[in-house]
C-alpha cells in the first residue's frame, strides 16, 4: 500500500465521524438503545410517507393538518437529536446517558405539545396559560441545546441573541430599542403559533424536504450513487485530467439527490481524489476540485440543499419556476468547473487513465451520441403527447395504465441490464489503472433513472406538489429496492429469491433509517431559524436593519450586495446552508429589494434569494472553517487550509454568478422566450469559460497580464451587454408627469413604463421609489388609465394620485393616495443590447490569435 493510501485508510474513521457529526449524529449505541434509535428513525420516515400520501384521505384515518404535522415532525427531530448527538466530544458514543434519555423525552413532549393540545390551544388563541408558558420555555431551551449538539454553537448563539433582544427591547441602545415583549408574548409567538419555531421553514422541512432527502437516501442505498460515479469515470476518465472531470460530473449527479456538501465530498471523493492524484493533481488541487464540485451540488436542482422548497414559500412562486430560474446558473457553473479542470491538466500536461472502450472513429462517436439524444427526445415526445391523448379516453384509469407501462419499462431495463456484469463497489485504496467500459456500465443501471424521471414528470408535466411528486418517486424507489435483485438474478438464471428479497428489504430499512438521520440536523435547523424569523416579525428589527444597512452602504446597491455576501459567508462558517439561507434572506433580502427600488434597479425577489443562497454555500468552501475542505483534505492527505483557498479560487465563478444575475436577470430565464433562453445559455456558457480562463491565467498558453484583463472585459460584456449599450444609447426617454396619460396611450401594449413615485411609507416617513408598470389594455390613454384603476389630478404643478380602485392592478403595483409621480420613463426604439456581443467576441478573437502565435513559437522552440 502506498503512503498516500495509508493516509487515506488511516483517515477513514475520522471522515466517517466528521460526516456523522455534521449530518446524521455520531452516536451508534449497542443493544436495545441502538435498536430503539434505529426504529424511531424508521418510524419517522414512515410517518412522513404517510402524511405525504393520499392514503389518509382514502381511508379516513390519520389525517393531520399542517400545524399538527409540523409538531410531530419536530418531536421526532428533537428526540433523535438527543439520542444520536453526544453532548460533548468526551460523551460516550456507544451508549446513551440517562440525562440524554430524560432530555429526549421532555423535548419530544414539548415538540408534540401543539399536536397533543391542538383543540385546547385553538380555543385560547393569544392567551397562553401558565402550563403553555412552562412548556414553551422548556421547549425553546431544549431546542437550543439540540441545536448546539447537532449544528454547533453559532446558530444557538444567534437564536439566543434574538430571544434576548425580544425580551430586552426597552433597554436596547438608540435605534435598536423597541417596546419589548413579555415572556408570555414571546412564548405565544415562538412556540404556540406558526410565526416562530413552527413557521414556514419547519413547514417546508415537514412537507417537502424530508421526502426529497429520503428519496436521495433510498436512491443511494439502492446503488445509484455508485452507478453515477462509475458512469462518469467510464465516459470521462480517459481524457486529459479525466478523473477530475469525472469527479465534477459524479458530484453533480450525486448533488441531484444529496443536500449535504460534506457527505457529497466524502461519497465521491473517496474514489475520485486518489485517481486525480494518480494523473498528476497535487493533494490540495485534487481535494479542491472535489470540494468545488460537491459544494456546487447544492445549487443543482431539484433538491438544492432544501433551499428550493423554502424559496417556494418565501418568494411566493411555484416550485417549477424556482427550478427554471436556478437551473441555468448551476449548469453553467458545472461546465465552467470542467473547463477549469481541463486548463489545470493542460498547464501540467496531464494525461487520462487508460480506456477500456474499443477504438471508434470520431464520426461514429458523434453519430452514436446524436442517435441516442434523438431517441431520448423522441421517446419523451411520444410519452408526453401519448399520455395527453390517452387521458381523455382512459379517464380515471390513466394512472393505472401508466403504472403498468412503467412497470413493463422497468422490467425491460432490468432484462437489458442483466446481459452485462454487475457493478461492484470499488475499494478506494486499490489502484485503478484501467477504466470500466462505458456501454456495459451505462446499461446495467438504467433503471435507476426511472424514479428521477417520475419525479421530474410529476413536477413539471403533471404539476403535482413537490411533496406528492417526491412521494410517488419514493414509492417507485421502494419497489425497485425490493425487486431489482430478484428480477435481475432471475434473468441471469441464478440467485435465491428469498435471500435477494431479504437483502433488498435490508437496503430499504437502511435507506429509511439513513434518510431520517440525515434529516435531524435540517429539522432542528429550520425550527431554530424560525426563532430568528419570529423575532424579526415580532420586534420589527428588520426595519431597523434596513436603516442600518442603508446608512452603512450610503444607499449604494453594490455595497449592499457586497455586505450581504460577506454576512452570508461569515454566518455560513458556523451555520448549515439551510439555516444560513433562512436567516440572511429573512434579514436582508427585503432590504436589497427595497433599496434597489429606491436606486432605480428593480431586482426580482427570486434573484435576491438565489444571491443569498449562493454565498451561503460558499461558506462550506471558505477557510478557515470550510468543513467540506477539511473532509477533502482528510481524503487527499493535503493541508486543509491550502485546500480551502484553492477550492475558493476554483469557485470564483460561483461567487461571480450572483452579481451577474442580479444585474442581468436573463441568466435566470426571467421574461425570455425559449429561443432567447437557448441563446442566453450558449453565450453565458462561453462567457463563463472565458472568465475561468482569465482567473486561471491560462487559455491556449499562459496569459499575459493584459490578456487576463481583456478576457475579464470580454466575459463582462457577454454577461451584461446592456451595460455598454446603455452608455451608447439611453433605453428610456423622460416624459413630463403631466403627460402621463398621453404617454400611456402612445406606447405599445406589450411594453412597460418606469415610474419614480414619492410618498410616505407604512410608518409615515417620506419614501421615494421606482416601479415598473406594465401597459394595461385599452385603445386610448384614458381607457388604459381606467383599466389600471388609477385617477390622477394636477395640483400645484405636480401629478398626484387622486384615487386607486380597490383590487385593481394599480393597487397591486403599490400605488396609493396622495403619492406624487415624479418621473415617467418610456422605452425607446434602439439597437438590441446583444449587438455588444460582437465587439466583445472580436476582442476575444484577438486574444486567441495572440496566444496561438505564442504557443506555436513555444512549440517550435521546444522541438528545436
Amino acid at each position: 500500500m502506498t503512503e498516500d493510501n495509508k493516509k487515506a485508510a488511516g483517515s477513514t474513521v475520522d471522515l466517517e465521524d466528521m460526516v456523522a457529526s455534521s449530518d446524521s449524529g455520531a452516536r451508534n449505541p449497542e443493544g436495545f438503545p441502538g435498536k430503539l434509535l434505529i426504529g424511531i428513525a424508521a418510524a419517522w420516515s414512515l410517518f412522513q410517507l404517510w402524511v405525504a400520501s393520499p392514503l389518509p384521505f382514502i381511508v379516513g384515518f390519520g389525517v393531520f393538518n399542517a400545524t399538527e404535522a409540523r409538531s410531530i415532525h419536530l418531536a421526532f427531530a428533537l428526540f433523535l437529536a438527543f439520542m444520536a448527538y453526544p453532548a460533548t466530544k468526551r460523551s460516550p458514543r456507544d451508549r446513551i446517558p440517562i440525562q440524554d434519555w430524560i432530555m429526549a423525552i421532555i423535548a419530544a413532549s414539548a415538540g408534540a405539545y401543539l399536536f397533543t393540545f391542538y383543540e385546547q390551544l385553538s380555543a385560547r388563541p393569544g392567551a397562553p396559560i401558565m402550563q403553555d408558558v412552562v412548556v414553551g420555555v422548556i421547549g425553546i431551551l431544549l431546542l437550543l441545546e439540540a441545536t448546539r449538539r447537532a449544528l454547533g454553537p453559532p446558530l444557538t448563539i444567534i437564536a439566543s441573541i434574538f430571544i434576548i433582544y425580544s425580551l430586552a427591547g426597552p433597554w436596547m441602545p438608540g435605534i435598536l430599542a423597541h417596546r419589548g415583549v413579555s415572556l408570555h408574548g414571546l412564548v405565544n409567538h415562538q412556540w404556540l403559533t406558526t410565526q416562530g419555531v413552527f413557521g414556514i421553514a419547519l413547514g417546508v422541512s415537514t412537507s417537502f424536504v424530508f421526502l426529497f432527502v429520503l428519496f436521495g437516501s433510498l436512491l443511494d442505498k439502492a446503488g445509484a450513487g455508485n452507478y453515477f460515479i462509475k458512469v462518469a469515470f467510464s465516459m470521462l476518465g480517459h481524457y486529459r485530467g479525466g478523473p477530475a472531470k469525472a469527479a465534477v460530473v459524479a458530484s453533480g449527479l450525486t448533488g441531484l439527490i444529496s443536500g449535504s456538501s460534506i457527505a457529497n465530498t466524502v461519497t465521491t471523493g473517496t474514489f475520485t481524489i486518489p485517481m486525480m492524484k494518480r494523473v498528476g493533481f497535487s493533494s490540495e488541487k485534487a481535494g479542491a476540485v472535489e470540494v468545488s464540485s460537491s459544494v456546487n451540488g447544492q445549487i443543482m436542482p431539484p433538491v438544492m440543499g432544501a433551499a428550493a422548497f423554502l424559496m417556494v414559500e418565501y418568494v411566493g412562486i411555484s416550485y417549477v419556476e424556482v427550478i427554471k430560474h436556478a437551473f441555468l446558473p448551476a449548469l453553467i457553473s458545472y461546465i465552467a468547473l470542467i473547463y477549469i479542470v481541463h486548463l489545470e491538466a493542460l498547464k501540467a500536461d496531464m494525461q487520462g487513465l487508460e480506456s477500456s472502450n474499443p477504438a471508434r472513429p470520431l464520426v461514429r462517436k458523434v453519430t452514436g451520441f446524436l442517435a441516442g439524444l434523438l431517441l431520448m427526445m423522441g421517446t419523451a415526445l411520444v410519452v408526453y403527447y401519448g399520455l395527453g391523448w390517452l387521458k381523455p379516453i382512459l379517464g380515471d384509469a390513466t394512472p393505472w395504465v401508466a403504472a403498468v407501462v412503467l412497470g413493463a419499462v422497468y422490467v425491460g431495463l432490468l432484462a437489458l441490464g442483466s446481459g452485462y456484469p454487475e457493478l461492484e463497489l470499488d475499494d478506494p485504496n486499490t489502484p485503478i489503472f484501467k477504466l470500466p467500459q462505458t456501454r456495459p456500465t451505462v446499461m446495467v443501471g438504467l433503471h435507476y433513472i426511472l424514479p428521477v424521471i417520475v419525479l421530474v414528470w410529476c413536477l413539471m408535466v403533471e404539476r403535482l406538489s413537490p411533496g406528492l411528486s417526491a412521494f410517488w418517486a419514493t414509492v417507485l424507489m421502494i419497489i425497485i429496492m425490493l425487486t431489482q435483485r430478484p428480477i435481475m438474478h432471475a434473468f441471469r438464471g441464478r440467485g435465491d429469491l428469498a435471500r435477494d428479497f431479504r437483502e433488498g428489504a435490508m437496503d430499504l430499512w437502511n435507506g429509511l433509517v439513513g434518510g431520517a438521520r440525515n434529516m435531524i440536523g435540517i429539522g432542528i435547523a429550520t425550527a431554530t431559524a424560525g426563532i430568528i424569523v419570529g423575532a424579526v416579525s415580532q420586534t420589527g428589527v428588520g426595519l431597523v436593519l434596513a436603516d442600518v444597512v442603508e446608512t452603512l452602504s450610503m444607499g449604494n446597491l453594490m455595497l449592499i450586495l457586497l455586505m450581504t455576501a460577506v454576512l452570508s459567508l461569515i454566518l455560513g462558517m458556523g451555520l448549515p446552508t439551510t439555516a444560513n439561507y433562512i436567516v440572511v434572506s429573512a434579514l436582508l433580502a427585503p432590504v436589497i429589494v427595497q433599496l434597489g427600488e429606491q436606486n432605480g434597479l428593480l431586482v426580482p425577489l427570486i434573484a435576491v434569494h438565489l444571491f443569498v443562497f449562493y454565498f451561503g454555500i460558499m461558506a462550506d468552501v471558505t477557510p478557515p472553517v470550510g468543513l467540506a475542505s477539511f473532509a477533502a483534505a482528510a481524503l487527499s492527505g493535503g493541508d486543509p487550509i491550502r485546500t480551502g483557498f484553492q477550492a475558493f479560487y476554483y469557485s470564483l465563478r460561483t461567487a461571480a454568478l450572483p452579481f451577474l444575475f442580479i444585474f442581468n436577470t436573463d441568466l435566470l430565464l426571467i421574461d425570455v422566450t425559449p429561443l432567447q433562453g437557448v441563446l442566453v445559455f450558449i453565450v453565458a456558457t462561453v462567457a463563463m469559460l472565458i472568465f475561468a480562463a482569465a482567473t486561471q491565467g491560462f487559455m491556449l498558453t499562459r496569459n499575459r497580464w493584459y490578456e487576463t484583463i481583456l478576457l475579464l472585459l470580454v466575459a463582462f460584456t457577454l454577461f451584461r451587454p446592456g451595460f455598454w449599450m446603455d452608455k451608447i444609447h439611453d433605453p428610456y426617454r423622460s416624459i413630463p408627469p403631466s403627460q402621463f396619460e398621453q404617454a400611456l396611450g402612445e406606447v405599445d401594449r406589450d411594453s412597460t413604463l418606469r415610474l419614480q413615485i414619492s410618498g410616505l411609507d407604512a410608518f409615515g416617513k417620506p419614501l421615494t421609489t421606482w416601479m415598473t408598470m406594465p401597459v394595461p389594455e385599452g385603445e386610448t390613454g384614458e381607457d388604459r388609465l381606467l383599466n389600471l384603476g388609477l385617477e390622477l389630478v394636477e395640483r400645484d404643478g405636480k401629478t398626484i394620485v387622486d384615487l386607486v380602485t380597490y383590487g385593481s392592478e394599480a393597487q397591486d403595483l403599490g400605488f396609493d393616495f396622495d403619492q406624487e409621480i415624479v418621473t415617467v420613463l418610456a422605452p425607446v426604439d434602439r439597437w438590441p443590447k446583444e449587438l455588444m456581443w460582437f465587439p466583445g467576441l472580436a476582442v476575444f478573437g484577438l486574444v486567441v490569435l495572440m496566444q496561438r502565435r505564442r504557443r506555436t513559437r513555444q512549440i517550435t522552440q521546444a522541438s528545436a
